[in-house]
C-alpha cells in the first residue's frame, strides 16, 4: 500500500503508522519532521507551507516507486506533508516504511526524506517572532541553481 497526503490540517502520526503496518513486515520505521524553535538565531513562530499539490502527489508517488526498485522488499510506504501554518513543535512531514528487517526500512525512510527534500514542489516560510519572515530556499532542491 501506498499512502500519500497533503494536508491542511494537524498530522496523525498513528495514521501513518497504522497506514504501513503489514503481517509479512517485522519493522516499520518512522520520521517526523518537527518544527523548531530557532534557526540562526531567529526565534520561529510558526512555519508556513504552500505546495503545488497535483505535482507534489505525483513526485510523491514516483518516490515510492524508486524506493520499491530499490528495495523490493519493502512492504507499505507513507508520505503525509502538512500545508498551512505548522506551529512549533509540530510534525510538517511524516515518512514511514515496512519491511521484513528495520535496516530496508530504515534506509527506504531515508530514501523518501532526501527525494522529498529534492523533488517535491513544497515551499516553506519561517515565520519569526519579531514579525519578520524568510520563504527559505531549499538547499537540496534539485531546481536550485548552485552558481
Amino acid at each position: 500500500m501506498i499512502d500519500l497526503k497533503i494536508v491542511n490540517s494537524e498530522l496523525d502520526i498513528g495514521s501513518a503508522m497504522n497506514s504501513v503496518n503489514s503481517p509479512q513486515c517485522g519493522a516499520i520505521s518512522i520520521f517526523i519532521g518537527t518544527t523548531r524553535e530557532h534557526f540562526n538565531g531567529n526565534k520561529v513562530k510558526t512555519l508556513f507551507y504552500e505546495a503545488y499539490e497535483s505535482m507534489a502527489l505525483n513526485e510523491m508517488k514516483s518516490i515510492t516507486v524508486l524506493t520499491r526498485q530499490k528495495w523490493p522488499r519493502s512492504c507499505e510506504h507513507c508520505i503525509h506533508h502538512r500545508i498551512g501554518e505548522v506551529k512549533v513543535r509540530e510534525a510538517s512531514v511524516v515518512i514511514a516504511a515496512s519491511s521484513p528487517h528495520r535496516k530496508h526500512a530504515q534506509e527506504a525512510v531515508s530514501f523518501i526524506l532526501e527525494r522529498l527534500k529534492t523533488t517535491v514542489p513544497i515551499f516553506k516560510k519561517e515565520q519569526y517572532e519579531d514579525g519578520s519572515g524568510v520563504w527559505k530556499a531549499n538547499e537540496e532542491c534539485a531546481w536550485k541553481s548552485n552558481n
